[in-house]
């Protein structure tokens, strides 16, 4: 869903919401290790999103997109769908702006983000994933109760904030070769290329996602959206069925490649991340150091931008990841 009548995103946008969130949203960490600078012969630069308040960058975008609320509604309120890091990020945004939030969460979602989200006063609708259809779902509530919608990617507001997110990277290290971004419905990664291409265009910068759900890089590669089926993947907050039409828009002209990443390679890096940087990530967070890893990039000595999107995890599902694999 969205709003055809909205022009696409621009990098003043991405300062604008900037402005907005200045004193509200983490300016995250950017951290280094030496010990993966030695085994990919690069310089890896991690933007640490999974600092960010509610654990993950989505808190960036829903912020940017609530404050614009007129009056009228934010006395409505909100309703968002997700399968926990925008339900998360609505949540608190709305209850940091005095304003109602319904989140649509799959029932399948880690217990700990459906946890949080009531925590911060939202009220959860659940639905199953795999049988029925959120959107349609979410716009009979927005409908019923005059609500107003925002997605978790597909919308400019959105869009912008996260953005928000490599401009401070870029901040920081101005001189990036290359930069992994992880990749579910494309709200980040649109994002991060606007920011991207007026801060460091000479910067090639990647969208990836699971293995088994690569919808985003079919779509790429035939030059029009293509849906595909709920992926099955550990990355649950890149189970996305297709990429939105304003989110391709941006990625088409400005990506450099979607690449792609196993559920293997995902544990591979998040027990790198416990073990190495002590950091918990949550599975999509590690797809960007996953697919810097495997999918064969030429990074040997260049700089690196790897974005961890995100650390909320289930974390007895978390446990068994990285004591067993797969």
């Amino acid at each position: 869903m969205s709003d055809l009548s909205a022009p696409l995103p621009t990098y003043a946008d991405v300062q604008s919401a900037a402005t907005r969130l200045a004193g509200v949203a983490h300016r995250t960490p950017v951290l280094t290790s030496s010990t993966i600078d030695g085994v990919l012969g690069a310089r890896l630069y991690f933007k640490c999103e999974n600092y960010q308040r509610m654990g993950a960058f989505k808190f960036r975008g829903a912020y940017n997109a609530l404050s614009q609320f007129t009056p009228a509604q934010r006395a409505a309120g909100v309703l968002a769908y997700s399968s926990g890091n925008h339900a998360q990020a609505i949540a608190l945004s709305a209850r940091l702006l005095g304003m109602p939030a319904v989140i649509v969460m799959p029932s399948d979602a880690p217990s700990a983000k459906l946890a949080a989200t009531r925590g911060y006063g939202a009220e959860v609708v659940l639905y199953d994933r795999f049988t029925e259809d959120r959107e349609a779902i979410s716009r009979d509530l927005a409908c019923e109760r005059g609500l107003t919608l925002i997605p978790p990617y597909n919308h400019p507001h959105v869009m912008a904030g996260q953005g928000t997110a490599v401009a401070e990277l870029l901040e920081e290290v101005p001189d990036l070769d290359v930069l992994f971004v992880p990749l579910g419905g494309g709200g980040l990664l649109s994002g991060s290329l606007l920011a991207a291409k007026a801060l460091a265009p000479q910067c090639e910068v990647y969208g990836v996602e699971p293995d088994a759900g690569n919808d985003f890089q079919q779509s790429l590669r035939s030059g029009k959206i293509v849906k595909i089926e709920t992926p099955k993947t550990i990355a649950d907050g890149a189970q996305t069925q297709a990429a939105g039409d304003l989110t391709f828009a941006v990625v088409r002209e400005h990506v450099t490649d979607i690449l792609t990443a196993t559920d293997a390679q995902i544990v591979d890096a998040l027990r790198f991340y416990a073990e190495r940087m002590k950091m918990v990530v949550e599975p999509t967070g590690a797809l960007s150091l996953a697919a810097a890893q495997n999918a064969g990039i030429n990074i040997k000595g260049k700089k690196v931008g790897i974005f961890i999107s995100g650390g909320n995890v289930d974390i007895a599902k978390y446990g068994e990841l990285l004591s067993r694999g797969l």
